[in-house]
């Protein structure tokens, strides 16, 4: 009978969730979801030094925020119980003792004074460090004498120096390297905690996970959990191995070199399904042309076999656009919920309509940080250089600017309506009735009662926003200064 599909999403709580963490999370979620498997999350805390306060929750908050639902965790439970290694520091060290027994493994009571002193010493000789065995030859005597005398210890992996050890990876096939490269390494350090490398082979095959997922970086370690896996005899897992998410130029990402977490990325406005979708076709491609994904839609096109093996650029041109594309899709009310913190920020002027700000801005919005920015000209009329009345295209000059103000202005005052339809039938008919083009009312008019050369909607939606009384206001001061302006230049 073929195994269920498991696998596992195992962070270190230290902090925020970056782009290649969320990627490996998401991957795994899609891989257990394509083929109706469980997608378990699982907290590898074993590394105490590292630990950040709050890190957990960041982990559930953005889990949850992607709509990615683990089916076991430390917060839902489930057969594996615990999900939380530190919480499971009893299980590895009899695991360890076994590969002692079995030969794959032996003690080693190397103080941190001697292992520095020979790290130091091969990279003086610029070599790589490797740990010299000087413990694998100790009596059955001296490890009995040494333990009974509370010795400090860790437990190291016995690599085998002869042959090579090829695996199979899922994205990059088949991979041999050579035993002399692979080093003893610590399955069980001195505090009686197993490292990262041991724990989650532990873990893994305690959990019945059968897709490894992670990134390229960890191929070189593969070796070394095959070798355990087949210390104890269990069933190697199927690796996958995703590749590198890098920078349109080709270096690493870093949140060190300012490089945004998942978190910077929603503070900067994107939305999270726009970044779900970009972040899955960072190394994966449908077998279709299609590039707006849901993760519902995900789940079901999502192919292992699709996986590349080439580097993928993170290219925050190329997210602005899924989200603007994003934006444009949404409904209005949709739309106006997510604007509406930022519309409340920055419109001081309470007799703005909302919504219909939104309407005006949701076809114009790349991302949600750009609204403030879009809708100033709404709490006052900014001081304004008059040259942007006169505009070539629309055929506007100072002179014909300050006619067609002064004859909108007999006409606004007249409206009892105040409202969209009624001010496009009224300045349309005017516009008509002086034998002018569309351009050269509205443009004069727009430029008014914003003073912005460029802004989201026409002279129109923008009346209807400020309302009659403001209008009038604004446009009457366009008209004293054209009338000034013209004046001395007659002069």
């Amino acid at each position: 009978m073929e195994r269920q599909v498991r696998t596992r999403y195992a962070p270190s709580p230290t902090g925020y969730m970056h782009i290649g963490n969320l990627r490996t999370a998401l991957y795994e979620y899609l891989i257990a979801k394509s083929q109706n498997g469980k997608f378990i999350l699982r907290i590898e805390d074993t590394d105490q030094e590292r630990l950040v306060e709050g890190a957990v929750d960041v982990i559930y908050k953005t889990l949850k925020l992607c709509g990615m639902q683990h089916d076991e965790g430390p917060d839902v439970g489930g057969p594996y119980a615990p999900y939380v290694q530190s919480e499971r520091k009893d299980t590895y060290k009899p695991y360890a003792e076994e590969l002692v027994k079995k030969g794959h493994a032996y003690y080693c009571f190397c103080t941190k004074e001697r292992l520095d002193a020979l790290r130091s010493d091969a990279e003086s000789k610029n070599q790589t460090f490797m740990y010299d065995r000087h413990c694998l030859n100790l009596t059955p005597e001296e490890i009995e004498e040494k333990l009974k005398n509370g010795e400090p210890y860790v437990i190291r992996q016995k690599m085998p120096r002869e042959g090579t050890t090829t695996f199979e990876d899922a994205v990059y096939g088949s991979i041999t390297v050579e035993n002399s490269m692979l080093e003893d390494q610590i399955l069980l350090k001195s505090d009686g905690l197993p490292t990262y490398n041991f724990a989650n082979v532990i873990d893994d095959h305690l959990m019945a996970i059968t897709h490894v997922v992670r990134g390229s970086e960890y191929l070189s370690s593969a070796p070394k959990y095959n070798l355990l896996y087949e210390a104890f005899g269990w069933e190697i897992p199927t690796y996958v191995h995703l590749p590198l998410i890098v920078k349109p130029d080709g270096s690493k990402l870093s949140k060190r070199k300012g490089d945004a977490s998942f978190e910077d990325l929603i503070n900067m406005g994107y939305l999270v399904e726009a970044i779900i979708n970009y972040i899955a076709l960072l190394g994966w491609s449908p077998d279709t042309n299609q590039e707006i994904f849901s993760l519902s839609e995900l789940e079901k096109a999502f192919n292992i076999s699709r996986i590349s093996k080439s580097p993928s650029a993170f290219d925050m041109n190329k997210l602005r656009w899924f989200n603007a594309e994003y934006i444009r899709a949404m409904s209005l009310d949709a739309f106006y919920e997510k604007a509406l913190p930022y519309l409340t920020e920055a419109i001081t002027n309470k007799t703005i309509d909302l919504k219909k700000v939104c309407k005006l801005l949701q076809a114009r919005t790349e991302v949600l940080t750009e609204i403030p920015s879009k809708v100033g000209f709404l709490n006052e009329l900014a001081d304004y250089d008059l040259n942007i009345y006169v505009h070539k295209k629309m055929k506007t000059t100072l002179e014909n600017s300050l006619e067609s103000l002064k004859a909108a202005v007999t006409v606004l005052e007249d409206i009892t309506t105040w409202d969209e339809a009624t001010l496009h039938e009224k300045l349309l008919t005017l516009v008509e009735k002086l034998g002018i083009k569309n351009g050269q009312m509205l443009w004069p008019i727009r430029t008014a009662i914003t003073g912005w050369e460029v802004t989201p909607g026409g002279a129109i939606e923008i009346a209807d926003l400020l309302g009659k009384e403001e209008t009038l206001r604004r446009i009457r001061i366009g008209i004293d200064r054209l009338e000034k302006a013209v004046a001395a230049g007659n002069a």
